[in-house]
């Protein structure tokens, strides 16, 4: 028996090498491929962010032309998905279903029994393009609209828009959701990070893959707090309440507040800090502060009280709801942004591949336990 003792949730312990994705919980520090994510939110756009993602620099003119062209292409899903959004009861959960369509997506992929380099990053581009496909269609088909064809015009976070809304989405609502998309594309190694990785070790397929990730993802610890945060300020807006008082009231039966705190952030989080910026900029265009002004009277109520940072769940509430996107979109939608992550995981762990197989740290029984006969067997 071994005599460590494993920290819960293997909380602070190395499980890999990885060039992908550097975070400094103690300075506040997020990057990708080394670039800090504040000149990212600032500069870039979510296909530049993906293509640095995936192939581990900045691209030329002609290579983001080039990769956001085939982002663009893979705009399709196969007949026989748009039969099971079709299908399935409009009750059903958005991540349910995400879930279950990116798992049928492998049988209709011509890459799918290949697992090398450049087939996976063929499949990367499909589910990036597919993924938020899936996510925008359900939502019109559980709502009886009309399906809207995706655009190739448009970028990526332009088209979700376009096919979720029906509508060419402003400018503003644009770069607000693209940078929220830059903001989501990668955190090291979450849980549905690292569930991607467990599987893809095994020589698992990308798409077995990234199902897992999203079924990670689906669990209320790692994807549900924004949904969390909005469903708390529609319940104090209902019920006409000072925001503080209600949170304090929170704070005095011992419930706990969404969209504050992280294991790896010991300062702010640095994509609460866009985020709170993009939901002011948003309320302020729309002539709606309601949702921001009562964010941001908890957010300093929380600080001063259990000094508790918001995260980056906290505003992306208010920021996608100012977008007209539903509560339960919210976890989905975070999978639009991830798989970008999730592929850069999956590609890289297969191109330097070792089985992740960790060992247990045994509380049980002491060995040698004696095996008791049928007839001797108490209760």
């Amino acid at each position: 028996m071994s005599t460590a003792v494993a920290p819960k949730g293997l909380e602070g312990i190395v499980a890999t090498t990885s060039s992908i994705c550097y975070i400094d919980g103690d300075a506040g520090v997020l990057s990708y491929r080394g670039i800090d994510i504040h000149e990212l939110a600032e500069r870039s756009t979510f296909e530049e962010v993906t293509y640095l993602l995936w192939f581990g620099h900045l691209p030329t003119a002609a290579q983001l032309t080039a990769f956001t062209a085939a982002l663009a292409a893979a705009r399709t899903l196969p007949a026989e998905v748009v039969d099971l959004l079709r299908s399935v009861p409009a009750t059903a959960a958005p991540m349910q279903v995400l879930r279950t369509a990116t798992s049928l997506l492998s049988l209709y992929d011509a890459d799918e029994a290949d697992c090398s380099h450049d087939s996976n990053v063929r499949k990367s581009y499909r589910l990036t393009s597919q993924i938020a496909m899936i996510v925008a269609m359900f939502d019109r088909i559980r709502k009886g609209k009309a399906i809207v064809e995706a655009d190739p015009t448009l970028s990526h976070a332009a088209n979700f828009l376009w096919m979720l809304n029906g509508e060419k989405p402003t400018e503003t609502a644009t770069r607000t959701f693209d940078i929220a998309l830059i903001l989501h594309a990668d955190h090291e190694l979450n849980a549905s990070t690292f569930a991607a990785r467990v599987i893809a070790a095994t020589l698992a397929d990308i798409h077995s893959a990234i199902t897992g990730a999203i079924g990670a993802l689906k669990g209320p610890l790692h994807g549900g707090a924004n949904e969390a945060t909005m469903r708390l300020l529609y319940a104090i807006d209902a019920a006409s309440e000072d925001p503080v008082e209600h949170v304090r009231g929170m704070f005095a039966a011992k419930k706990k507040i969404s969209g504050f705190g992280h294991r790896v952030y010991h300062t702010e989080d640095p994509r609460a800090t866009h985020l709170r910026r993009m939901s002011e900029e948003l309320s302020k265009s729309s002539g709606n502060m309601k949702w921001f002004t009562m964010s941001r009277q908890i957010e300093l109520f929380v600080k001063q009280e259990k000094k508790l940072n918001a995260n980056v769940d906290f505003y992306s509430a208010s920021t996608y709801t100012l977008l007209g996107i539903d509560i339960d979109l919210f976890t989905p939608i975070f999978a639009v942004s991830r798989i970008a992550g999730w592929a850069a995981h999956v590609i890289e762990q297969h191109d330097d591949n070792r089985l992740i197989r960790p060992r247990a740290d045994y509380v049980g029984p002491a060995y040698p336990t004696p095996y008791t006969p049928m007839e001797q067997r108490q209760g």
